[in-house]
């Protein structure tokens, strides 16, 4: 099954519609929408208000059911997935409880003040200056966090559709869920997949990455929404799952060896995805297989690895 990837809206079948934000590299996430019979579920919001206006705007203008959406479901807590929720006040807004806490933790006001004050972070402040300055605008977000949470799976419904929501993180963050459609045989799925571009693992383990990938190719689908990258299938499913398996082969060689992660993430060759966008992540991937290694349940320093990841990413001058 072969997508356009463009940007923009996208019918995939059946009621079920996908926006998409090519490259699919930091902050250019995707969202998704589901209707039938008047009713709305959105996927995801996004990054900032100006783009989520702007996708709001294209699903109004296709879907006229989209004029007002009744349900708003995060898939998980990361800004580039909610930072545009308060454009949905009034709606249904529903999460896990572990993204509702994080969420709380982390409130786009906070993100606001960093970017403001991107000198004061050292050489993360000045990767989030390049990735982001002028591209995105943090000002102006408000908090507006869940009105309701579920801890394993929620079953709710779009006029007669089934929708179910399974909590599968910890593993991109510590609140993944995925959106499926039985009936329609579709699945939007957040940041459990990165497609042509290297996901990345803040919380992990690992392991719970690779059974959710298996739990999406064990159910009867054939049309799956990212959160980064084009519309696939099971293929791309596969590719994710490998690319974590072989992580995994390639950091325990060099764990058992008494390689530092620091040594690994810079010592795994990563030609067989030569083609995947922000190849720089695979130093917090690594960094989270050591920390399943060996047990040590110690979060990441987030400043530090955006740091570490600045040094091996081009400017985006040179990009």
């Amino acid at each position: 099954m072969a997508w356009q990837y463009t940007k923009g809206l996208h019918d995939i079948g059946n009621g079920c519609y996908a926006w998409l934000q090519p490259d699919g590299g930091w902050g250019f996430s995707n969202s998704g929408l589901i209707v039938d019979g008047g009713e709305t579920l959105l996927v995801d919001t996004l990054m900032d208000l100006a783009h989520t206006r702007e996708m709001l705007d294209g699903y109004r203008a296709a879907v006229p059911a989209a004029a007002r959406i009744g349900t708003l479901v995060n898939t998980h807590s990361n800004g580039d997935h909610t930072y545009g929720n308060q454009l949905l006040a009034g709606a249904r807004m529903i999460a896990s409880r572990a993204c509702a806490e994080e969420m709380a933790q982390r409130p786009p006001e906070e993100r606001a003040a960093m970017m403001r004050n991107w000198r004061d972070y050292g050489e993360a402040g000045a990767a989030w200056h390049d990735l982001y300055d002028g591209i995105f605008d943090f000002e102006g977000l408000v908090y507006t966090p869940p009105t309701e949470v579920f801890d394993d799976e929620l079953t709710v419904r779009v006029g007669a559709k089934e929708v179910r929501l399974t909590m599968v993180g910890p593993a991109h963050t510590r609140g993944d869920v995925l959106v499926h459609l039985p009936a329609d045989r579709t699945v939007f799925t957040g940041d459990i997949l990165f497609i042509g571009g290297h996901p990345v693992s803040w919380d992990g383990p690992i392991s719970n990455w690779i059974a959710a990938c298996e739990k999406i190719l064990a159910w009867d689908v054939d049309v799956i929404v990212p959160g980064h990258g084009p519309v696939t299938d099971k293929a791309g499913v596969r590719a994710v799952k490998h690319y974590f398996e072989y992580l995994t082969v390639e950091a325990r060689k060099r764990y058992e060896a008494g390689m530092s992660e620091a040594e690994a993430g810079l010592d795994i060759s990563l030609d067989g995805f030569r083609d995947w966008i922000d190849g720089e992540r695979v130093i917090v991937n690594v960094a989270t297989l050591y920390r399943e290694f060996s047990g040590n349940p110690r979060k990441p320093n987030v400043l530090e690895f955006h740091a570490r990841m600045a040094r091996l990413r081009k400017p985006r001058a040179q990009r």
